[in-house]
């Protein structure tokens, strides 16, 4: 009798594959897709002396917040307005939002850079010893 439960349970769980297929598939075409392009993109890298700027402004937007949209009365007449906040400051545009956002992003790759010889040294320190 158990024998049958598990030909059941089999055969549900070949049905319940069968039915989200196309899903399924979708995810595992849209995961080949991003490993193609992300092997492309490292071998452009290695042809491009500059890729390490690339991937330092990478790492340093992942440690920003994005910005945010909030819908507010306006100050003037009481309508509601959409305002764009970053790190707790108001903006009229996204566009200005984005460039304070952006300019960020350039301060925190500009300082892994000003560290970027001190670690050096630290890391030739360690080998010596």
């Amino acid at each position: 009798m158990s024998g049958m439960f598990e030909v059941a349970a089999l055969i549900a769980a070949a049905l319940t594959v069968y039915y989200f297929r196309a899903a399924i598939l979708g995810a595992l075409h849209r995961f080949d897709a991003r490993a193609i392009a992300r092997r492309r993109e490292e071998m452009a890298d290695r042809q491009n002396p500059n890729a390490h700027f690339k991937h330092a402004l990478r790492l340093a937007e992942e440690q920003v917040e994005p910005v945010g949209e909030a819908t507010v009365p306006d100050e003037r007449t009481g309508q509601p307005v959409r305002r764009y906040i970053f790190e707790g400051e108001t903006f009229a545009s996204r566009e200005d939002a984005e460039a304070v956002r952006a300019d960020t992003i350039r301060a925190i790759a500009r300082g892994f850079y000003m560290d970027l010889p001190r670690a050096l040294a630290e890391r030739r320190k360690g080998k010596l010893n």
